[in-house]
């Protein structure tokens, strides 16, 4: 069976996103510095070539374990699974081929049909809760994992339904003190997970955990 995994950035101090990161202030990043903190947590990932050439962000870009494993990540995923507020945020900043090459499934409240982007990305929106997200997105992935893409209440929500099987956190060495907390909103009981690898670099700790 799938995989269902989360593969995020995040803040030495436990935060997915800072403050004033949200669709209200998407184009001005200067609004609580949320652009310049941002920059800061991914800088890691906005060296590598992979990333990169995969967003048509920039040719060449660092080689090497960290842009292997986001080769990786991509490959593995066979169907998406993000929140209203991420895909808003994406729909204003991601290029016309959108980053995912995969189905995605929207969680909302909103009615809406499928958007089809080119390059194999289509966002389908769903009204009836995270498991029946979860079900859709089983059903197209075949052979592949399900990446729960975010943002962090999505991805309690998934927490809280037991559904996870692996994290992979970059832990970035930045403190934000405030903005969208990766672990709020859990209760008893929780998963068991250990450690199955990490390795550290100048700009992020990547960690995998797995369900133990």
């Amino acid at each position: 069976m799938s995989k269902v995994f989360i593969n995020i950035g995040l803040s030495l101090d436990g935060y997915m996103a800072p403050e004033g990161m949200d669709i209200a202030h998407w184009d001005n990043p200067g609004y609580k510095h949320w652009g310049a903190r941002w920059g800061e947590l991914m800088s890691w990932i906005l060296k590598q070539q992979y990333f990169r050439e995969h967003l048509m962000f920039a040719s060449g870009g660092e080689t090497g374990p960290v842009n292997d494993m986001l080769r990786h990540t991509l490959e593995r995923t066979g169907a998406a699974i993000m929140g209203k507020r991420m895909f808003e945020q994406g729909e204003l900043s991601w290029p016309e081929e959108a980053p995912f090459h995969c189905p995605v499934y929207v969680l909302t409240h909103e009615k809406r049909e499928p958007w089809v982007r080119p390059g194999g990305t289509t966002f389908h929106f769903c009204n009836e809760g995270p498991a029946k997200a979860l079900e859709l997105a089983r059903a197209v992935a075949g052979s592949r994992d399900i990446r729960i893409s975010g943002g962090a209440d999505v991805i309690q929500q998934y927490l809280r339904i037991d559904a996870i099987d692996e994290l992979e956190i970059a832990l970035a060495p930045v403190l934000f003190g405030c903005g969208r907390r990766l672990f709020a909103n859990l209760h008893e009981p929780v998963a068991k997970f250990r450690v199955e690898k990490a390795f550290h670099t100048p700009d992020a700790t990547h960690l995998r955990y797995v369900r133990a």
